[in-house]
């Protein structure tokens, strides 16, 4: 039963790809792999916790108010957006794409503050 030029097209990129994932696996530098970390903090007794986080660039930081009142983050320097005001259990997030130091605080209570430090993913921050 002769094969139709389709279906021989399918088989032989089929059989190409399974050929070639192996070398493709080995090729492809693991830091490129890899997947950017996710970090949770929290907010509860009017502070956060932990109240310096430190990570790498390309992370993400979920904050979760587990007060039973609301909290808001603002940025020193306006690095960021300001979070909209968080009730209890709501969340924010906030992703790191720059080494540095980022000073973060309530603005409905400022007197909570934190702090996020952000490593170049290659190695320490030397700022």
């Amino acid at each position: 039963m002769p094969v139709s030029k389709t279906a021989r097209s399918a088989l032989i990129a089929a059989a190409l790809g399974a050929a070639c994932a192996p070398i493709v696996a080995v090729a492809i530098p693991p830091a490129l792999a890899q997947k950017a970390q996710a970090t949770v903090a929290s907010i509860s007794n009017f502070t956060f916790d932990p109240k310096t986080l430190t990570i790498k660039a390309g992370s993400t930081v979920t904050w979760t108010n587990k007060d039973d009142i609301p909290h808001g983050l603002a940025w020193a320097n306006d690095a960021f957006t300001r979070s909209k005001a968080l009730n209890t259990d709501d969340s924010t997030s906030v992703t790191f794409a720059t080494p540095g130091t980022y000073k973060y605080f309530c603005y409905l209570h400022p007197f909570m503050t934190g702090t996020v430090v952000v490593e170049a993913t290659t190695g320490r921050n030397t700022k």
